[in-house]
């Protein structure tokens, strides 16, 4: 990929008809190194929040080299990274996927969240005696903005049982839960890891690691959750309080967290009516948690020789090019007033759940790719400018 200071400098060169991804390598290395070296363990990559390749080099070069995969493709593609360790972590999985990540792919661990699925890890290893087993439990997810807690999890009542179970087969055993993506109160986790405590008395078993998931949050205008640090005091003050603190490993999983800010998405305004910008990505592009989780990205113009728009700004709300109605994105996006076609916009935060969940719809979802070495607009990791809170402002060239 070609390399440019700033989105505008690119655009004094390029004049784009498909949406750029712009990826901020040294963004991501430095989330990354943040985590490896605050988090008190283990840190996995949810490799489901981006698994580009050149994201994937990156983190392995911050200090990654476990991964948090949740299908065969996700596992094939960080196979091309040296001495990686696979982490299965999807409580549900096909027979024959479980045989080909064992025999093929070289995975040991796997999750499990009931006596069905355990069977199923048990017959396709043929019980083998090398395997980490983590018993996903439910959890609440009431601090966070999008709650996971419906699909997977051992209740309360069934854990136990399953702990015991598999001890007896597991050469590690581990319990693992997720407290829901952008958890935006540090007590998320030390709540459930005071759960996980009880369970593990109740149980009497001896557990070996305690995965506490992802959820830890990026920044966005719409939500400035507190800082990390606050997250691993919480983290740490929970871990503490465990009969197990000094036999156990604790693990995480962030996805969102280290990568969200590390790319943008570059997009070209094809029209406007009144306060409603149509652009060249939306929904069913890079943009999904704009239009079905209620997000709003920063956004700013990028257009080159458009430095100087005034003062005057308008919120506006955003459609994208497929047929669809429901390729709406209502923000709102604060941008000059000027604003109008032919214009191009920088839309940042996109690194988490963008390009993995664009799709084809309508003959779209392709995107050229560019690096920039410029800052995010908006960050937990690097210095907290006085205009991050709003993350709205046309660049100044």
């Amino acid at each position: 990929m070609k390399v440019f200071p700033t989105a505008a400098e690119f655009l004094r060169h390029h004049s784009p008809e498909r949406p750029v991804l712009a990826l901020r390598p040294h963004a991501l290395v430095r989330a990354t190194k943040w985590f490896v070296a605050n988090f008190p363990g283990r840190v996995l990559y949810a490799t489901k929040a981006n698994d580009a390749q050149p994201v994937l080099d990156a983190l392995a070069e911050a200090g990654i080299r476990a991964f948090d995969v949740s299908s065969l493709p996700e596992m094939e593609r960080v196979r091309r990274i040296d001495k990686a360790e696979l982490y299965y972590m999807n409580p549900i999985k096909s027979r024959s996927a479980i045989a080909r990540a064992y025999r093929e792919l070289g995975v040991r661990c796997f999750a499990f969240d009931s006596h069905d699925e355990l069977d199923k890890v048990l017959a396709e290893t043929d019980g083998a005696n090398d395997l980490t087993l983590f018993l996903r439990i439910a959890c609440p997810n009431t601090h966070s903005l999008i709650p996971l807690e419906g699909k997977y999890g051992a209740s309360a009542e069934e854990a136990p049982a399953l702990l015991l179970r598999a001890r007896q087969r597991a050469a590690r055993l581990g319990i693992t839960f997720h407290v829901g993506s952008q958890a935006v109160v540090t007590a998320a986790f030390g709540e459930v890891l005071t759960q996980v405590g009880a369970l593990i008395v109740s149980a009497g078993v001896l557990v070996d690691a305690i995965d506490i998931g992802g959820g830890f949050p990026a920044r966005y205008p719409h939500s400035d959750p507190p800082s990390l640090d606050c997250y691993m005091e919480e983290i740490v003050r929970a871990a503490d309080a465990l009969a197990v603190k000094h036999s156990c490993e604790l693990m995480c999983e962030p996805g969102r967290a280290l990568v969200a800010e590390a790319e943008a998405v570059i997009v070209r305004v094809d029209a406007r009516r009144g306060d409603t910008l149509y652009i060249n990505d939306g929904a069913f592009g890079a943009l999904f948690d704009a239009a079905f989780s209620g997000f709003r990205f920063p956004v700013r113009c990028v257009t080159p020789g458009r430095e100087d728009l005034g003062p005057a700004e308008t919120a506006f709300a955003l459609f994208g090019p497929t047929c669809d109605s429901a390729d709406y994105l209502p923000g709102p996006f604060v941008l000059p007033d000027a604003v109008g076609e032919g214009d191009y916009l920088e839309i940042g935060q996109v690194g988490a759940y963008g390009r993995v969940l664009a799709n084809r719809f309508n003959g779209f979802g392709e995107f050229d790719e560019v690096v920039l070495t410029d800052e995010p607009m908006l960050s937990m990791f690097g210095e907290r400018r006085s205009d991050d809170r709003e993350g709205v402002r046309s660049m100044r060239l």
